[in-house]
């Protein structure tokens, strides 16, 4: 791969990937390693983990495989540990790691409700409360990747917990940017809204909820909207790095959907108007 001029600012610099071992995170890691960083990849699902690992150490890269549940704070903090026991420091956080639920929000599990809070915002609350700390003791350039969604920009039906967690993570990215300049820290915060990406989170997420005929039909059109218009997780990845290292906050692989739904949205909210159902087509 070659990479564009610019992103070789981020070449023998450490980066942390939450949800590292399948879809948006392993294009991360393969872009991370071609730009010439070093690794840490943190996922709860050790056995693609590892797989992963091994695949970028024999390409090269120097590589950490740390098995976390994001959703536990103990165990993110050894992730920091063993991230600065082996690269003695820390550069970039992408906080990536999240779930998927589907259905009516009143018929959804408790148990499922709270394992998307807890992975998708406590994720990533564990993660800056186990790496920040330590960044700003560097004192040194850094980065760190808030990924969300174009869904935390426009809320959905029938997966009302994703919608909640994404519009959560926009805040907590827009929170800790102002924190970050409050302390006139040298670490970029960008938040990373993604459409359509190829990966299997629908068909995670369509294994988990039953048979609910609505769900399932919302979430095979999503698939196809994926299969059909969605990017791959390593040019997802291209663009995000180009985008981070020309010092965006706003990080918009795919802008399309994004300016054709905001201002249509900001008026609506203007005007008091009663939202209207925009289903995929």
């Amino acid at each position: 791969m070659t990479e564009s001029a610019g992103t070789d600012v981020f070449s023998g610099k450490t980066a942390v990937i939450t949800g590292a071992s399948a879809g948006i995170g392993a294009g991360f890691a393969r872009h991370a390693a071609a730009t010439g960083m070093r690794l840490v990849l943190a996922d709860i699902a050790e056995e693609r983990l590892t797989a992963l690992a091994d695949e970028l150490s024999a390409a090269g890269a120097e590589v950490e495989a740390v098995r976390t549940d994001v959703s536990d704070p103990a165990s993110v903090e050894q992730l920091a540990e063993r991230t600065v026991a082996r690269f003695g420091s820390v550069d970039m956080l992408i906080n990536n790691a999240g779930i998927m639920a589907m259905g009516w929000s009143w018929d959804i599990p408790a148990e499922r409700w709270d394992a998307m809070l807890r992975i998708n915002i406590g994720g990533y609350v564990n993660g800056l409360r186990a790496f920040v700390p330590r960044m700003l003791a560097q004192g040194t350039p850094g980065w760190i990747l808030q990924v969300s969604s174009i869904g935390g920009l426009f809320p959905s039906p029938l997966m009302a917990p994703y919608s909640v967690t994404k519009f959560g993570t926009l805040a907590l990215a827009e929170s800790l940017h102002y924190e970050l300049a409050m302390r006139q820290a040298p670490i970029q915060v960008s938040v990373v809204l993604p459409d359509s990406v190829q990966s299997d989170i629908f068909t995670a997420a369509k294994r988990g909820e039953g048979t609910l005929p609505e769900a399932q039909q919302f979430n095979d059109a999503l698939q196809q909207r994926s299969e059909t218009i969605g990017i791959t997780a390593d040019e997802h990845a291209h663009r995000v790095f180009e985008q981070v290292a020309a010092g965006r906050y706003w990080v918009t692989p795919q802008p399309e959907a994004i300016d054709q739904g905001v201002v249509p949205r900001a008026e609506m909210i203007r005007a008091r108007a009663t939202p209207v159902l925009d289903l995929p087509s």
